[in-house]
């Protein structure tokens, strides 16, 4: 006999989105998972590809270097896992290297390592006269965005030493060099249909993507579990619209 999903009620009585955290060894997730129960979220630590699959959102943890959490994200075949998601328009949400492996590359002290290439990009050290980049930021938060919506002037919790700089992925708050003017007339090429890409950025030396809103895939490079209620709420906005 099958087993039947127990379904958790909110306060209205309505259903709560279920949000499966991947459990693929990287460190701080009981944080993320207390946060996304908080925002309203039924949450399972899970690796099973059945509970992945089955989730309403995955939501993609990080902490440490790049190369190691790539290393361990293959061993339990967590790419395959998010690119399954990804393909089927189905959410996923990385948090700090959660978002940095959506890169192509990343490059810490010297190694270069493949990301996950759902963007192109190289993330890498920062250019700034204090690292790691600790504490509260403000961010530049796009119009029309979800995750920041209500909450665009409130400042988010940051711990890192390396980002990705530059986004070359056409779409609204698109920063590509080549591209910059056309993305400010209106006049990048966007496939029919597409969704544009919203781009949040910070700053701490140099400018650094803080976030990306792309489709089923967003990414935040900030600690939203660590942001207090600005980051509650910014998870809650997530959790809406899984």
């Amino acid at each position: 006999m099958t087993a039947k999903r127990v379904v958790a009620l909110d306060g209205a009585g309505r259903a709560k989105p279920r949000v499966a955290v991947l459990d693929y060894g990287s460190g701080n997730v009981h944080s993320a998972v207390k946060a996304l129960a908080q925002a309203g979220a039924e949450v399972d630590l899970t690796r099973d590809p059945e509970a992945v699959a089955a989730a309403d959102g995955l939501l993609v943890p990080g902490v440490g270097a790049f190369d190691a959490v790539m290393r361990q994200l293959r061993a339990v075949r967590g790419d395959e896992l998010i690119d399954r998601r990804l393909a089927g328009g189905r959410p996923v949400l990385g948090i700090c290297v959660g978002e940095q492996v959506m890169f192509e590359r990343g490059v810490e002290r010297g190694v270069e390592t493949a990301g996950l290439g759902q963007w192109p990009g190289t993330v890498r050290e920062l250019r700034a006269p204090v690292l790691p980049h600790m504490g509260w930021n403000t961010v530049e938060a796009p119009e029309g965005s979800l995750l920041f919506r209500g909450i665009a002037d409130e400042r988010f919790y940051f711990v890192h030493s390396y980002a990705a700089t530059k986004w070359t992925l056409e779409g609204r708050g698109g920063r590509s060099d080549a591209d910059a003017e056309r993305f400010r007339s209106g006049a990048a090429a966007i496939a029919p249909g597409a969704a544009r890409p919203l781009v949040t950025w910070a700053e701490h030396g140099e400018r650094f993507v803080a976030a990306v809103e792309n489709g089923p895939l967003s990414a935040t490079q900030f600690h939203p579990e660590k942001s207090g209620d600005a980051g509650i709420q910014l998870l809650r906005n997530w959790i809406s619209a899984l």
